[in-house]
């Protein structure tokens, strides 16, 4: 996408207040973006020999410095030094956020800089307090900046945020609130909205012009909706682009939010643990940030999955040297796409990012029922808005639609006997027309949950890396 030339204020912010902003709180994200922006012209071999050398420097710096790992590399005979390529990460176990709570003081580098604590928000039930360093956040930025300007927007552009989550409501104080004003980010919290909070919002985005929104599309769909029933036009505003972020971007969301704003919706893939793991490119490529991390796809059994097939998402984090994201299991849904992207980036692709490990059911007979075949039953209905699939127990499935127009009246006769197919005959499937679907409490829109424990857990990887 072409980038229109920008405005004097926006230059003022890009190039001297924001890295102004990062200098004075110790980070490198200007020096990484001006990094970033020209390897991802790099040609495979090149970027593989960077990502190589990359992870075993890391390697080889936590067995020096991190308790766990130094005790871990010994027990396995695993040499970092000896790592040759990206596929010897599998001779180290897998690691989680119950190894990371067990263990926290041996994740600490014992040579780490002042650490920044972070908390996940929880909302698969397990939240999480790690650390990372100043290099680390800067690396984050940096990506995310790289990202935006794909766009052709830039920081400083005028930016309309729709958030929800508590972690960053509640550390909105007043340094924060004028730093935005600055950047001209202006945040509008979602957690609880009604039709007169909605209204207001719209006048809001009207006036502000935004070139860009960014937030959970969940939220966004709202405002879309909300538009069109009150005949509110945000076509006209100027919006180049819409990153949405944190939950499966659902077809009905993604239609909507185009049609409103006419401009595209632009995934962003990201966790605040495993760190900013991928951005969509205006040619359609969900683009890894293979400069600072490694991304496998596993099978239940730790195994990898060849292309195109879903498995867990597994993270290595370049940048986690002083508290260490190493095999970490996020939890996700997605699948590796070795195809080249038409936009000439080397950057390796991902798809398909579907939800997570624990939104897969259970069926009466144990088996592991992904959450995509059941949503495709849904998908294939006109006039829903959106809905929530709940397996309260493993007999018991409680499905929630949030209808549109042209929602047929036997949906549920389309939906329950296919359930049962999937899930076992004996299976009480609820079909339920609701106005909306409560939130998660960090603000999330989770589409699939299930309660019923997982048969099967993910088995660690073993072996060690010789010379």
């Amino acid at each position: 996408m072409s980038s229109p030339s920008r405005s004097l204020y926006t230059r003022l912010v890009s190039d001297v207040l924001f890295p102004l902003h990062e200098r004075l709180k110790g980070h490198r994200s200007p020096e990484l973006l001006r990094h970033l922006e020209a390897t991802q012209w790099w040609s495979r071999d090149q970027l593989e020999a960077y990502r190589i050398a990359r992870l075993r420097q890391l390697l080889m710096r936590v067995a020096e410095t991190v308790p766990y790992y130094r005790e871990l590399f010994r027990e396995l005979g695993f040499r970092a030094a000896a790592l040759r390529e990206m596929g010897d990460l599998a001779a180290l176990p897998l690691s989680d956020k119950a190894i990371l709570r067990t263990s926290f003081d041996d994740f600490i580098a014992a040579d780490a800089p002042k650490l920044v604590e972070r908390r996940t928000t929880g909302s698969t039930g397990q939240p999480l307090r790690f650390l990372v360093s100043r290099d680390r956040l800067s690396f984050d930025i940096a990506a995310k900046w790289r990202g935006i300007r794909w766009w052709g927007v830039d920081i400083g552009d005028p930016e309309v945020v729709v958030w929800g989550s508590p972690i960053e409501l509640t550390v909105q104080d007043r340094f924060k609130t004028i730093r935005d004003r600055l950047l001209r980010s202006y945040l509008l919290p979602i957690i609880d909205i009604s039709p007169e909070k909605l209204d207001h919002y719209l006048v809001t985005i009207r006036s502000l012009r935004p070139p860009m929104l960014f937030g959970y599309p969940s939220a966004i769909a709202q405002l879309a909706w909300r538009a069109r029933a009150r005949g509110v036009r945000l076509d006209d505003l100027g919006t180049r682009a819409i990153f949405v972020t944190s939950e499966f971007l659902q077809p009905p969301w993604r239609q909507a939010i185009t049609e409103a704003f006419g401009c595209p919706v632009v995934t962003e893939y990201g966790a605040r643990d495993a760190g900013h793991l991928a951005r969509e490119c205006p040619a359609g490529g969900l683009h890894i940030t293979a400069e600072y991390l490694a991304i496998e796809i596993l099978d239940e059994q730790g195994r990898p999955v060849p292309p195109g097939q879903c498995g867990e998402v597994v993270v290595t984090n370049f940048e986690s040297q002083s508290f260490p994201f190493i095999r970490y299991r996020t939890g996700d849904l997605a699948a590796l796409d070795d195809r080249q992207c038409p936009c000439g980036r080397s950057l390796p692709l991902i798809a398909n990012v579907s939800g997570r490990t624990n939104d897969c059911l259970v069926a009466t007979d144990g088996r592991l029922v992904h959450d995509s075949a059941l949503n495709y039953v849904i998908r294939a209905l006109q006039g829903v808005n959106a809905y929530k699939i709940v397996q309260e127990t493993l007999t018991d499935v409680h499905v929630m639609i949030v209808p549109g127009p042209g929602l047929v009246d036997d949906v549920a006769d389309r939906i329950v006997p296919r359930y049962r197919q999937l899930l076992g005959a004996e299976v009480n499937v609820r079909v339920e027309t609701v106005p909306d679907i409560p939130r998660e409490p960090s603000g999330k829109f989770r589409h699939v949950v299930t309660r019923v424990p997982r048969p099967v857990p993910m088995a660690s990887g073993s072996g060690a890396a010789r010379p």
